[in-house]
């Protein structure tokens, strides 16, 4: 039963980056089709990442009064459903509606399956969340591969995405019969809301420098090699596959590592070595430097949600979902604002030095995951880290 449970959760987090990656390339298409400048569209795009912010409050309630197994199948559901509704949208006003309920689909799934993956660990009795993100993660790859091989085959977008959505709506479904039972849940709460505790903030704040770290890479690691160190655009795309590939290898391999080291001497190491690195790399102005600094910071931050995520689910007197939610909440405002800020520190200094804010970031973690045990112990945690 825990196995299955497991493979099911697995499955959840396979279809929620699968699902995120169908949507990805048809943003050029949609672009176009509506006329949209830059600006215009950068304007249209935040409003999915605003109805996942705006989701996660309500995210951490809804876990806390219907349980994880319940939300984690609703949400998952109302992702699939809600894929094609960009891509069929006649306005942009009506764009901009579909990509705040995806987005908003996207947050709860979110809080929710990252809630019933605590469960399953708990039953497990040691860590396996890193594994989970790993799913994600390959997800997110096949995703994208389909995408791309559907645009060779000139399937159309909405044929495309109509097909996504069925098979990812029929995994889903197919998961939902082996997830946990209500009884076999992390701990719930009817005290769902709230003010976070002094260890989920702290949580947060390590959870924005992280994401934040993240969301600078996927966005700037390919402008920096095509225009600082002028690569080719192949070779610029190659510093970004190195980056992602990294953080896979990392969530595949994390558990593991967090179980031998501790996850707080894993976060701090970890972390230690993706500032580092990342460093070396950008003192070096070399192409083969960067590409293996930007893996170094995949690799090191591939570990940081997984861990801050299974640490706030077992914070004292709080709800899983709820903590979950605190932390998520921050964490997402770093992933938006790593690049807007990265791309301000470049217009006054240089992308190179601006790049520098990953390092501070990663060192960040580095020096708070010390302080994690003694944050959490204080709520009356048992050995979160």
């Amino acid at each position: 039963m825990i196995r299955r449970a497991r493979w099911a959760m697995a499955t959840v987090f396979f279809v929620n980056g699968l699902v995120i990656a169908s949507w990805v390339p048809h943003i050029p298409a949609i672009k176009g089709r509506h006329a949209l400048g830059d600006g215009e569209l950068g304007l249209v795009l935040l409003a999915m990442a605003a109805g996942s912010v705006l989701s996660l409050p309500a995210a951490g309630w809804l876990v806390g009064r219907l349980g994880s197994r319940t939300m984690t199948t609703t949400a998952g559901v109302a992702l699939c459903l809600a894929l094609p509704l960009p891509v069929l949208s006649g306005s942009v006003a009506m764009l901009s509606l579909s990509l705040a309920l995806l987005g908003a689909s996207n947050g709860v799934l979110d809080v929710s399956m990252n809630a019933h993956a605590l469960s399953v660990e708990r039953l497990y009795r040691h860590a396996i969340m890193s594994s989970f993100h790993a799913f994600f993660s390959l997800g997110g790859a096949v995703g994208a591969a389909l995408a791309g091989v559907a645009m060779w085959l000139g399937i159309g977008g909405t044929v495309h995405v109509w097909g996504a959505a069925g098979v990812s709506f029929v995994a889903v479904i197919t998961a939902r019969r082996w997830l946990l039972s209500a009884g076999a849940e992390a701990d719930r709460s009817t005290a769902v809301f709230g003010w976070p505790t002094r260890a989920v903030l702290f949580l947060g704040l390590l959870a924005f420098a992280g994401l934040l770290a993240e969301g600078a890479m996927a966005d700037w690691s390919a402008v920096y090699l095509h225009d600082s160190l002028a690569a080719s655009p192949a070779v610029a795309a190659t510093g970004f596959a190195a980056f992602s590939l990294a953080m896979t290898v990392g969530r595949l391999t994390g558990d593991r590592i967090v179980g031998r080291l501790g996850a707080g001497t894993a976060l701090r190491a970890s972390s230690a070595v993706a500032g580092a690195g990342l460093g070396a790399a950008l003192l070096i102005d070399a192409p083969p430097a960067a590409i293996v600094g930007f893996a170094l910071v995949g690799l090191g931050i591939s570990n940081i949600i997984p861990v801050l995520f299974s640490s706030a689910g077992r914070v004292g007197e709080v709800a899983a979902g709820a903590a979950l939610a605190a932390v998520a909440t921050p964490g997402y405002l770093g992933f938006l604002s790593g690049p807007p800020l990265i791309g301000l520190a470049a217009e006054h200094v240089s992308l190179r030095v601006a790049l520098g804010i990953v390092c501070t970031a990663c060192a960040l973690v580095a020096v708070g995951a010390r302080r994690i045990p003694a944050a959490t112990a204080e709520r009356g945690v048992d050995h979160v880290l």
